[in-house]
Formats: C-alpha cells, structure tokens, sequence
C-alpha cells in the first residue's frame, strides 16, 4: 500500500528485535490462549449449538474461542467497520485520534471515548493494557500475510494472549470480498445482517458501484493516479495490490500504472523534482493522517504545477477504507462524482 510517515511497509525488518523486559509477568498472570485447531460451524457462523464460536480468517486459520468473544479488540479502521454493525470493541490500536483529540479518518464513527487506545500511531501496541483487557479476541487486516499493525517486536507476546483473526484487504481480495468477509466476521459476533441500517447500507453500496461503472462510461479516457505526499517524496501506488483500487479497475476506472514499484510491490517513489512524471487528469490524494495533504502541498512548486491539481481535480483517497458497507458505499460515491465531473488535461 502506499507509504506514509507511519507505513510499515518502510519499517518492517528495520525494529529491533525483542521488546519490553517487563511484560513476561503480566503475559504470564493472564494467561495465554492458544488458537485452538479444527472447531465446528461455517466460517460466517457465531457460537455453534456447543456454545463455542468458530471462524476461518483470511489467513487460513480455524479461530475458535469456548464463546462468542465479548472482550475485542481490534486495528482501529476493523474496530470501526465492526461498530457499523452493531459489534463493540474494548480496546483498539492504529491510528485513533489526532492531536488535537478528535477521532482519526480511520476511526469513522465509532465513539473513542469508549475504547482503550493501546497504539495510536505504527509500532505503538500497550501490551500490559492489552493483558488487563482479558482480550477474547484480537481482529486486524492482513495486506501481505502478516497482523497489520501489530509491532514486530512484540506481535509474539500480544498473540499469546488471546486469538486472532485477520481479514484480507491485499494480495488477490477485492473491495466486495473483504465487504462481504468483514460482515461475515461481525455476524459471528452477533451482528444482525438483516437489519434494516445494514440492508439499506448495501444497496447503498451497489448503487454506488454502478454509479462508478457509468462515469467510467460516459466519460471515457480519465486517467486517475493513485498519490501520497511525504516530506521528500510524492507516492505513486499500483491498483494491482490494494482492495479497494482493483474494485474501481474492475468498474472500468483507469489507472496510470508505476513503473518501478519499490520493494513490496505498492508503489513507485518518486522525488518531488520528478513527482511529474506521470501524466493524470484526477488525483485520489492518500488521506491518512501522516501524510501531506493539499494545504501542506501547496509549499511543493511540481505539485501545483501537475495538470489534475490545477484543474482542482484531486480527490481525497481512503487508504485505508473502513470495510463495512455504510463507509464504503460513500467512497464510491465520491469517486464516481470525481469521474463524472472530470476534464481530459493530461
């Protein structure tokens, strides 16, 4: 995915290796959980007529608990997806709130009042928070096989204590998958899929995929490029390895496509003296926290030299979406307006 100041795509084999000497004591008081192996009931069922609960992650692991899990705690933008269907979280790492309080893009609408935060920024995970929770289950994505947003340092400890589920949000899953994988998971926690909120949300969404499909069509040739702003360095992101970006290809948006992606495989970087390389007449500008947005931008002279900015075609892009159908429906929306509404000035 593209990198930020807060990406671990750029970190990732660079922590140093081990962790907080203090922690064995409270891991041990805990008490780990291990995941236990097979268990009964499809992948998208909550408690089996035992009482257990059981759920097959996207990474291929059977997770099961004795019950339903009550204690949760989960990435922050999965904690928020879970809130959309009802599903509360004790806990949450990934970024919460900004610095001046209020709730990160990735938060949604989900009260942070009423979380713990254990990490508000990458490699920021309170491990003996974690353990006074009694954590029944730890939930996050997976972009590339491993716990997103779980430290290097001490993934091992925190996957002691209680079991853990990942849903697919790279690698060869689409928007509508990690949707329907995403509700899936809330189901076996005991979310209603047949409430009204979520049905109408739904429709939303399809409503708004075809939306998309028709700009593609009616306004033919737009060229989008997919960008994140650092202090150095302007991103160019592939939509081969993201969700979100495969969906749109998939509904005929076309993407100017990097062509010497960086080590990962998600992005080109490119220094802002060539940030023009890539010809684009819409811009999707990465909106995470950690990145320069286009206030910030405005100080880069090859930025506002670039044809989509002066045209004042730049588009906030949702990274990291929020994967339930509510939040994501919107992000379509915006996109096909984007589309629509566009001029050719590339």
């Amino acid at each position: 995915m593209p990198k930020s100041r807060t990406s671990p795509f750029t970190r990732r084999g660079l922590i140093a290796a081990g962790g907080a000497l203090g922690l064995v004591a409270a891991l041990s008081a805990c008490g780990g959980t291990d995941q236990a192996k097979g268990g009964a009931g499809e992948s998208d069922k909550g408690a089996a007529a035992s009482g257990s609960w059981s759920f097959k992650d996207d990474l291929g692991k059977q997770v099961t608990a004795k019950s339903t899990p009550k204690n949760i705690v989960a990435f922050t933008g999965t904690a928020a997806a879970l809130s959309d269907y009802g599903v509360k979280v004790k806990g949450v790492f990934g970024p919460t709130k900004t610095a001046d309080g209020k709730p990160d893009v990735q938060a949604g609408t989900m009260d942070i009042s009423k979380v713990e935060i254990l990490g508000n920024v990458y490699d920021e995970f309170n491990v003996e928070k974690y353990a006074a929770l009694r954590p029944d289950l730890l939930v996050t994505n997976t972009w590339d096989g491993s716990y997103w947003y779980l430290p290097e340092a001490s993934k091992d400890k925190i996957l002691k204590l209680a079991p853990a589920a990942a849903i697919s949000v790279g690698g060869d899953a689409t928007l509508d998958k990690s949707l329907e994988r995403t509700a899936a998971l809330a189901k076996s926690l005991g979310a209603d899929l047949n409430s009204k909120a979520t049905v109408d949300a739904k429709a939303r969404f399809e409503a708004a995929s075809a939306k998309v499909r028709e700009a593609t069509k009616a306004n033919p040739g737009i060229k989008v490029l997919v960008g994140s702003g650092a202090a150095d360095l302007f991103y160019v992101s592939t939509p081969k390895t993201s969700a979100d970006l495969k969906y749109f290809e998939s509904l005929g948006v076309e993407f100017v496509i990097p062509e010497k992606l960086d080590q990962g495989g998600f992005f080109e970087s490119l220094s802002w003296e060539n940030a023009g390389k890539y010809k684009a007449d819409v811009i999707l500008l990465d909106n995470r926290t950690g990145t320069l947005q286009p206030e910030e931008l405005k100080a880069k002279p090859t930025w506002a030299e670039l044809p989509a900015v002066k045209a004042g075609q730049v588009t906030p892009r949702v990274t990291e979406p929020i994967y339930s159908y509510d939040k994501c429906a919107k992000i379509l929306e915006d996109l096909a307006k984007s589309i629509q509404d566009a001029k050719k000035v590339s």
